[in-house]
């Protein structure tokens, strides 16, 4: 029988693909300086010299999209790096091991998870400030309930199964049964997790740096750029509308992406 193609891998993997291409190329290149302001090209419209037009400073759009998509996958990469570390470790050993530290670590979880990830990030920056780097702190802290309770969740099934018992009886110790003989096998899941964190993520900091408490400037923020776009919307809809569809890739290829190897595992 002929296997069925994921096309949700695909079309995720193409997207995704597309976006961190075009990332990496903007490390080492852009049309125009990002923050270069020129008053005679104020909300320019789509030209050859400039593609995506000019905002309301005169910056060229497409460098400034380009850079903005960079740093809303750095962020991203940063959030799901923290709550993914710090969740599997939490979860690992609280699945694993059991008892009193977990009852008190998932009773915290637990109230954390309450909350939604965007309302927290909101309160650990108004503590610890704005910027890239303390977005990405707050977000990551905000995403640790998460992936701490998947991560759990599947130790406490894989911890009784035949080969953790044969691994304990050739004396393997605690950590290596850990991260030698489980942590591998929760990785499917643990995966399209990450992925769906990715998704969130780039959610998370465009709307923050929309409202003006995530990234700020220099810096460009895709976020950011919708917010400064609304006053002129009519009159330069471009403005909006370029860094709106590379927020609408980005979120479309991870969730694709984490569909895809939902179906795959």
């Amino acid at each position: 029988m002929k296997k069925k193609k994921n096309y949700n891998l695909i079309l995720g993997c193409i997207l995704t693909g597309l976006v961190v291409v075009f990332v990496l190329v903007g490390l080492v290149y852009t049309p125009y300086d990002p923050e270069a302001m020129d008053s005679s090209l104020r909300l320019a419209g789509v030209s050859l010299a400039h593609p995506m037009g000019c905002d309301n400073f005169g910056r060229d759009i497409l460098s400034r999209v380009i850079k903005g998509s960079g740093t809303t996958l750095f962020v991203a990469l940063g959030t799901v790096a923290i709550g993914t570390v710090a969740g599997t470790l939490i979860g690992a050993l609280t699945g694993y091991f059991g008892g009193i530290a977990d009852e008190i670590l998932m009773r915290i979880i637990d109230a954390l998870f309450a909350f939604p990830s965007i309302l927290l990030a909101l309160v650990f920056v108004s503590l610890f400030g704005s910027g890239k780097y303390n977005v990405m702190l707050a977000l990551g802290i905000a995403f640790i309930p998460s992936f701490a309770r998947i991560v759990r969740s599947e130790f406490i099934r894989c911890k009784n199964m035949d080969y953790v018992k044969l691994a304990r009886l050739a004396g393997a110790g605690h950590l290596r049964v850990m991260f030698v003989h489980i942590l591998p096998n929760t990785l499917s899941v643990l995966v399209s997790a990450v992925m769906i964190g990715f998704n969130n993520a780039v959610l998370a900091e465009a709307g923050m740096s929309y409202l003006g408490i995530g990234v700020q400037p220099p810096d460009a923020s895709l976020g950011r750029m919708l917010s400064e776009a609304q006053t002129y919307l009519f009159s330069a809809p471009g403005c909006a509308l370029f860094p709106g569809i590379v927020i609408i890739i980005m979120v479309l290829g991870f969730s694709l992406l984490g569909e895809g190897l939902k179906k795959t595992a």
